[in-house]
């Protein structure tokens, strides 16, 4: 948000697909695990329309597809694992199905589904003509969605269903290729997936959502939970998380938890925090306004500043966390809401300072909170480059990162369970070798 005025920051390169190639290449380079693309159809929405103020200051706007771009960077790559995010809102599974099982062969396995029912959710029901959908039912409607995507991807093909055997003249072998059947509250579906498995089968399952159904769709489905909070609030939620994927019957420590962080760093100290204010010189409460509204449907400028979030007009059916963080004893006035959105919007508090004192500040949220890792936010050129030349080396002087694995899955690479597909206690393997052809 804003940063994209500093001369030196390349994100409004985004449609340049040279942009892309080089990030991916030095990612790959540095031992990064794997590059994330955040999407949506969304954008802010104020008085029922897209407001001159996200529009002037590039708030959560323009956007393009991040699905045209991977397979490009997967051409140009071997190790890096690529991540993107589809809508169970707008996407149907089938479709979903197929695009991520094709993307599974181009990529050698190295794919991964964030499991999303969608950001900006006023902007994206109004722009396919659709009523809005409360946010508990997203969710029910984000389980079914998941469920018979993975019936089509784990149901449809046996091992060794693809033969391509030219003297016989079999091409697949009837016996182990069928139809499924998904008879859901809200999908349903009788066919086969027309895509073979891929070196995982299943994409590598993530989500992002730290709202009570969020929380129980990651502890039931995902592999990998996206989270943004501070300390306290990360805590509790990979706790709660874990303990309803035992409920589950899933291995609690199953699940990657990595952390939405943004790291400032310099060469020095000082340094930092320059870069640290010339980000903060670049972002207007307007925008934190504008983007609040992106975020929960809420508009915040309507609202009396001086005054926490009143409860009864902060009901929303968009995203529930940025408001309920809000509310309770000692609740932040409005205006300090969107001073806070300024600073540092859905994230928690930056990593400030040289290497060595920002690698210290991320070891100890790790210790703090049980979380796996990071999902490091591109820095003020809108690039992860400081990361990759300050603070990786740092962190491979401590042994808490390797940049020299070989080429594997991206499920075995974050997983480490020695093999790319689904464990044997997540849901999804329940439906192999016809089990759910007729569920």
């Amino acid at each position: 948000m804003g940063t994209w005025k500093l001369a030196d920051n390349t994100a409004t390169d985004f449609l340049d697909l040279n942009h892309w190639l080089t990030m991916a290449r030095r990612c790959e380079a540095a031992g990064v695990d794997f590059l994330f693309f955040a999407d949506d159809y969304g954008y802010p929405v104020v008085d029922g329309g897209l407001p001159a103020t996200a529009i002037r200051g590039g708030v959560q706007f323009p956007k393009g597809d991040p699905l045209a771009i991977l397979p490009a960077l997967a051409a140009v790559t071997e190790k890096l694992g690529l991540v993107t995010t589809l809508s169970t809102m707008v996407e149907q599974p089938p479709m979903v199905a197929r695009k991520m099982a094709t993307l599974d062969h181009m990529t050698n396995g190295r794919i991964g589904w964030n499991v999303v029912t969608g950001a900006g959710q006023n902007a994206s029901a109004r722009l396919f003509g659709a009523a809005m959908t409360g946010h508990d039912q997203r969710y029910e409607i984000a389980a079914d969605h998941v469920d018979l995507s993975l019936k089509l991807w784990e149901g449809c093909w046996d091992e060794g269903g693809l033969v391509v055997d030219r003297e016989s003249g079999i091409y697949a072998d009837p016996e182990k290729v069928r139809e499924i059947e998904h008879y859901g509250p809200h999908f349903s579906s009788q066919g086969v997936l027309t895509v073979p498995p891929g070196p995982q089968r299943t994409p590598m399952l993530f989500q992002a959502g730290a709202s009570a159904p969020g929380r129980d769709l990651a502890a039931k489905y995902a592999e990998a939970v996206f989270l943004a909070a501070e300390v306290g609030a990360l805590t509790e939620q990979i706790a709660d998380i874990r303990r309803r994927a035992q409920q589950y019957g899933r291995d609690p420590h199953s699940i990657k938890f990595l952390i939405a962080g943004t790291f400032i760093v310099g060469a020095t100290e000082s340094d930092a925090w320059a870069i640290r204010e010339r980000q903060l010189a670049t972002r207007t409460l307007d925008d934190a306004a504008a983007s609040y509204a992106f975020f929960t449907g809420l508009d915040l400028a309507t609202m009396d500043p001086d005054k926490p979030l009143d409860p009864s007009a902060a009901k929303t059916e968009t995203g529930r966390t940025n408001v309920e963080r809000f509310l309770g004893p000692d609740a932040p006035t409005v205006r300090q809401i969107l001073e806070e959105f300024q600073r540092n919007s859905v994230m928690g508090s930056p990593f400030i300072g040289d290497a060595q004192q920002v690698a210290d500040q991320a070891e100890a949220t790790i210790a703090a909170t049980g979380a796996d890792g990071f999902l490091v936010q591109p820095d003020h050129t809108g690039t992860f480059d400081s990361f990759i030349d300050l603070i990786m080396p740092e962190l491979q002087a401590r042994g808490l990162v390797q940049t020299d694995r070989p080429a594997m899955t991206l499920r075995e690479r974050l997983l480490g369970t020695g093999t790319p597909h689904l464990a044997a206690d997540h849901p999804g393997a329940a439906y192999r070798n016809g089990a759910a052809a007729h569920r």
